[in-house]
């Protein structure tokens, strides 16, 4: 199979799910006992839209595609939360090149143990004036078109708010904080025990295999298992040839 086409194919997935809900829940469907679980489901399809994003930063979503990479991953965060790919790209990189330190834009160098103080940096790093004024555009859209503003808080706010905590904690504050055991290297990132539909549930793997992810950025979400298998595979080959 073209190296494409898994990672396009499940961001399609992602997406059309996310819109189904999104369009259904503003638009057409009245509130039940459906809503709850349901707006669950879309907050974790709204975290894959973000990784979604995250893939195209790194070029990992479309292989050798980089107006591809490029304009899935604009579409992707301005369906999220009318975020700018072209405005966390770069924050991004800075992540990558300096994880865990003063100049890590992820990162609370001043509090790297303290959930609410580090979370209340990470989110005022990415929201921007405009970013708040796109959405605020967008929700009058919305409201012009007949949706119930209680409708749109529902089943795009209260899931984009879940995403950012989703997101924040298990891809950013649980690989990256201080705790006892020291770092693996100069990643400054550590994986998290947990299985495999765990992994996926909780931040589409990006807890379960941070560190992985941060010896091989250009892997894509869905490949991080096997390529701790193959890490695994080659020390155990090297021990029992030692």
């Amino acid at each position: 199979m073209h190296p494409t086409r898994p990672g396009l194919l499940l961001a399609a997935l992602i997406a059309a799910a996310w819109l189904t809900i999104h369009i259904g829940g503003i638009f057409v469907w009245k509130l039940g006992a459906w809503s709850a679980p349901l707006i669950l489901v879309q907050a974790w399809l709204s975290t894959g839209l973000f990784i979604v994003a995250h893939d195209a930063m790194h070029g990992s979503l479309a292989p050798g595609r980089p107006a591809l990479n490029l304009w899935a991953g604009r579409i992707a965060l301005r369906l999220y939360a009318m975020l700018s790919f072209d405005a966390l790209r770069p924050a991004h990189f800075e992540h990558h090149r300096r994880p865990g330190t003063d100049t890590d834009p992820d990162f609370h160098p001043g509090r790297p143990r303290a959930f609410v103080p580090w979370l209340i940096r990470f989110f005022g790093g990415y929201y921007t004036h405009m970013m708040l004024l796109l959405i605020t555009l967008r929700i009058w859209a919305y409201i012009f078109l007949g949706a119930d503003a209680v409708h749109i808080v529902l089943f795009w706010g209260v899931p984009s708010v879940l995403a950012v905590l989703q997101l924040f904690y298990f891809g950013t504050f649980l690989p990256h904080r201080h705790a006892h055991d020291a770092f693996a290297d100069r990643h400054n990132a550590r994986s998290n025990d947990m299985g495999r539909w765990a992994a996926v549930a909780s931040c589409f793997n990006f807890g379960a295999y941070h560190h992985e992810h941060h010896l091989h950025p250009d892997t894509p979400w869905f490949r991080l298992p096997a390529r701790r298998q193959r890490r695994e595979n080659l020390v155990r080959s090297q021990a029992e040839i030692g």
